[in-house]
């Protein structure tokens, strides 16, 4: 199947899943929609840039959602805590954090991640491949250059070594 194909059927049913709405006039809507952005991908050549191949282990995609909702949850009480009591302190902080992943893609799960993690902001990578996280608190900061994250965002990284003469 062709990597068009692949982005229509993919965008058909993430729109789909996502609508849950079957009228005809929607239907339509959500077909042009979707024939507009396989025609601008295409003539915007974005299919073909790089040739990143996505093979996500889904079983570690899995676990890291999990796991990243976790983390989510316990940092939002932790900013909660530390925004309702004036006892806790609140040290902002900005450092270059170590973006250990194998690959692009893997370093801008890792910043999003960063970023989607309440009380922290990736802000930008550094020339020197460090990403620069600013933190309502700068122990969140440690946590991070402990690796915790980034082991986690390896392990659901597309094996790319083994996949190199797979790009379609």
């Amino acid at each position: 199947m062709s990597l068009s194909a692949r982005l229509a059927v993919t965008l058909l049913i993430t729109w789909l899943l996502l609508s849950g709405l079957f009228t005809v006039q929607l239907l339509l809507l959500g077909a042009l929609s979707i024939a507009l952005v396989v025609w601008l991908s295409i003539r915007m050549r974005v299919l073909k840039h790089r040739g990143q191949p996505l093979y996500f282990k889904l079983g570690a995609l899995a676990r890291y959602w999990v796991w990243l909702m976790a983390e989510i949850m316990r940092s939002n009480i932790d900013v909660c805590r530390r925004v309702l009591s004036p006892g806790l302190p609140i040290r902002p902080a900005l450092r270059a954090v170590s973006a250990t992943a194998d690959s692009e893609l893997g370093d801008v799960i890792y910043a999003n991640s960063i970023t989607l993690t309440p009380g922290t902001t990736a802000i930008s990578f550094t020339p020197s491949g460090q990403v620069l996280v600013h933190a309502l608190d700068s122990d969140s900061l440690d946590e991070l250059e402990a690796g915790d994250m980034a082991d986690h965002v390896r392990r659901v990284e597309p094996d790319i070594a083994a996949r190199q003469g797979d790009v379609r």
